[in-house]
């Protein structure tokens, strides 16, 4: 029944235009608007990945990420986004202990993360 349907991801924010300007400005994504919410265009194999920013009051950020943005290069894009304006989240004292610069260096690929305007959190991570 589903097998060929084109299934799309979405996420709640609680302000469209915050959202709109860091998704297109700050991180240099394709963003587009029409009934109130945003389109995220990300790439993906095949082509345009679609995933749908909506506006939602009472909206409570995801304990989780959400987004991952996979890298060459870890290291510049935390410098790169940071010249951006983009705060890394920092882990003391936990599993997931991150530097000083955010980065998670501790098993597996490199992986920062951040989060948007709503308080979702993202990561940039080495491929």
């Amino acid at each position: 029944m589903l097998q060929d349907s084109h299934a799309f991801s979405g996420f709640s924010v609680d302000d469209i235009s915050a959202a709109k300007a860091f998704y297109a400005d700050t991180l240099g994504r394709r963003v587009t608007e029409e009934n109130g919410m945003l389109t995220l265009h990300l790439a993906g194999d095949g082509g345009d990945r679609p995933t749908l920013v909506y506006p939602k009051p009472n909206h409570e950020p995801a304990s989780f990420t959400i987004l991952n943005f996979p890298v060459d290069d870890v290291e510049a894009a935390v410098d790169d986004l940071t010249a951006r304006g983009v705060t890394f989240e920092t882990y003391a004292g936990t599993p997931m202990e991150t530097d000083a610069k955010g980065v998670f260096r501790q098993g597996g690929p490199l992986i920062a993360w951040f989060t948007d305007p709503a308080g979702n959190v993202l990561s940039v991570v080495e491929r």
